[in-house]
């Protein structure tokens, strides 16, 4: 249930602030004053992946509430 929540977070950053997510994960992914210019999709395509994060997170909440209530029957 954490990682769901973390997830959860995470696709909703991707969807709102996607510059802010990438700009941050890659200065921890790059060495301080290294010179990498991301390509415009990319920020366009982390908003995309937030977005399938949040519907895999929802969808998979979905389903566990329905199962419960199938099996409290």
């Amino acid at each position: 249930m954490t990682l769901g929540k973390i997830l959860l977070v995470l696709g909703i950053a991707e969807l709102v602030a996607p510059r802010r997510v990438v700009d941050f994960l890659m200065g921890l992914a790059t060495e301080e004053g290294s010179d990498v210019e991301l390509r415009q999709w990319v920020y366009t395509a982390a908003r995309v992946e937030g977005a399938v994060i949040l519907l895999w997170v929802l969808w998979r909440s979905v389903t566990k509430r329905a199962a419960r209530l199938t099996d409290g029957s």
